[in-house]
This record gives structure tokens, sequence and C-alpha cells, in this order.
């Protein structure tokens, strides 16, 4: 039965593949996006698009009625930056989250799924699982779990559904390459097709897990409509190929026939160092499995890349602390 699915940050990465997912299951598909860190030319011709900003309420009742279920995917997803920025991600983290669930009581949404983050675990032992008691360590994974207390909070009190999702480290094409705050892996691609060496902060032997889109989309779309998952923390993402920064980086070359050289600067506040999430719970509730490899998800981003051109970066989010903790990188804009 065709549904109404309402999808904030629908010009974002993962946003647009909600969208167009729900679009091939012959669902309708309104959207909005500020275009803060998506492009207009993800939106699929068939959403119904709205340029608002979350923070608006009215704006959001408005455009929220007669809405089956909301994917909540907007938000600043700049963890490193909110140390240095932290007004401004955490305003675009859990105050547009208060803002469309408020819009969404009163329209009478069924469901609400939530985008949360891999940072809500911080520094917990990996592999991260949901059972865990978060302990976020920057200010955008504070307001990414604050959002989940209080989407918990009112839907239980106003009887809605919800379910919080956990995708990390999500790849693919589509993603933001010339924001020099995050994406690792499409800052390294847009680097090294410029033939200018990748930046790594600290040794790099920093861990991470690295999410194939196509791979994680099937299960977010079964978030909308599954009764088992109402309620529900649910991890989506691989916890194979456990790999470094280094070996990330090595990986591009490899694949760009690329000179590695890589320029290193210190260590980003509170940065956690190891990070990885368990699956099991995606796979035993939403059949989750992985059917592409680092590789073969890095090649795919490289030719989205070449298609689309190289592009220098733009520092388009103003940093409001600046002192001697703050990654010269930023302040000297070295991308």
């Amino acid at each position: 039965m065709s549904k109404t699915i309402f999808v904030t940050g629908v010009a974002g990465f993962l946003g647009s593949y909600i969208a167009d997912e729900m679009l091939s299951k012959g669902h309708k598909v309104i959207g909005c996006d500020n275009l803060t860190g998506g492009y207009l030319d993800n939106v699929s011709p068939k959403v119904e698009f709205y340029q608002y900003d979350c923070n608006f309420l009215n704006s959001m009742v408005k455009i929220t009625k007669n809405v089956d279920v909301v994917y909540h995917c907007a938000a600043t997803a700049y963890e490193g930056l909110s140390v240095f920025t932290p007004y401004f991600v955490t305003k675009n983290v859990y105050q547009i989250t208060a803002s469309l669930m408020s819009a969404a009581i009163q329209n009478n949404v069924k469901r609400f799924v939530f985008t949360s983050s891999m940072a809500r675990y911080g520094a917990n032992k990996v592999p991260f699982t949901e059972d865990m008691e978060p302990r976020p360590q920057d200010p955008y994974a504070i307001g990414k779990y604050a959002s989940e207390i209080l989407i918990k909070n009112l839907a239980q009190t106003h009887g809605m559904e919800y379910v919080i999702a956990v995708p990390h480290n999500i790849i693919g094409p589509r993603q933001k390459y010339d924001d020099p705050y995050r994406n690792v892996a499409s800052i390294m691609i847009n680097l090294m097709l410029q033939g200018r060496q990748p930046i790594i902060y600290g040794d790099g032997n920093q861990k991470r897990c690295f999410s194939f889109v196509q791979d994680c989309i099937q299960c977010l779309e079964k978030l909308a409509f599954q009764k088992n998952v109402v309620g529900e923390v649910i991890n989506i993402g691989p916890d194979e190929e456990f790999v470094t920064i280094n070996q990330l980086a090595q990986t591009i070359a490899d694949l760009l026939d690329f000179k590695l050289k890589p320029k290193y600067f210190p260590d980003r506040p509170q940065e956690v160092r190891l990070a990885t999430c368990s699956a099991e719970k995606a796979r035993k509730m939403l059949g989750y499995k992985t059917n592409y490899t680092l590789k073969q998800g890095l090649q795919e981003m490289i030719d989205y890349i070449k298609e689309r051109g190289v592009k220098p970066f733009k520092y388009h989010i103003d940093m409001e602390i600046i002192n001697n903790k703050t990654p010269v990188t930023w302040k000297n804009k070295l991308f």
C-alpha cells in the first residue's frame, strides 16, 4: 500500500538515496533541504521538494501534513568541526529534531525514523553494540544522543512510533566531496585526482569500517514499515574490513595509480581512535548483508567524482572558536 514519506536532508547523500528507494517502491516522497551540505541535483524530479530549513517550525508543520512516515536525515554532520563550531552544529542537530518532532506530532505522523550516528558510542570498546551506554565525546555526538532522548520522550508521551537508526561511515556517489571538514574518503579522492597528497590527522592508525550506501539503503527502507523495529536502536553498516586511515589512503592511491606520500598533522581534539559497530542486530532483524567490498565502493566514488569533475574545497562554515587547538588545516585553509 502506497504511503507518503517525508525526508529531511533530501538533497544530501543519505536522504537522496532513501527518497529514491521509496519512489522505486511506489510511495509518494516529500522532502526538504536548506542545501548547506547537499547538492540540488541529488534530488529526484519526482520528489515534492522544498528548500526549507528544518529550524522553522511553521514551515515543517505545513509540509508534513498527511505524511505517514518521517525520515529525519538532515543534520550538520560535522563531528570534528563541532569542537570548534558547537553552536552552529548542535543547533542544526538537536534544535531541528525538536522542530521536526513537534511538527510530526501535530500532524499525527505514524512513525518517525531518526538517523543517529556512530558518534553516540564515543569511547566505548569496539565493536559498538546497541546495548552499550552512549559516551559521546564531542558536541555533534552529544547533539545526536540528546536528539534520541528527546524523540523517545516525545514519541512515548504522544503515542507516535519511532526508530533510531545508527548508520555509520557511509560512503558512495553523491557524497559531498568539496567539503574540507568531513567525508575523509571523498576528500582524499578529490585531492588525489588533483594530484595533491591527502591530509591525515595523527599517525593515521585510527581504525574505521566504511559502509557503502547501497548495502545500507534496503535496511533503512524497512525501518518505515516493519513492526518489530519500533522503539529499537539499530546499527546499520558493516563490521568487516576494519581498516586504518593509512590503509584507506593507500587503497585509494592504488585504485588511482597515485604515488602516495600523505601529509600528517596533529590529532584533532576528541577524535575517537577505534570506531566500528556490530551489525548482528541488523542481520537478525533486517537481513543486512554486505555486497560491496571497500575497493568496489571506493571505485564507484572515484568514477562519480571524475564524471562530475574535481572541485576546490569550500570553507562554507565559519569556525566559532579559533585557538591553539584548532587544526591548522582549517585555520590556514590547506585543503
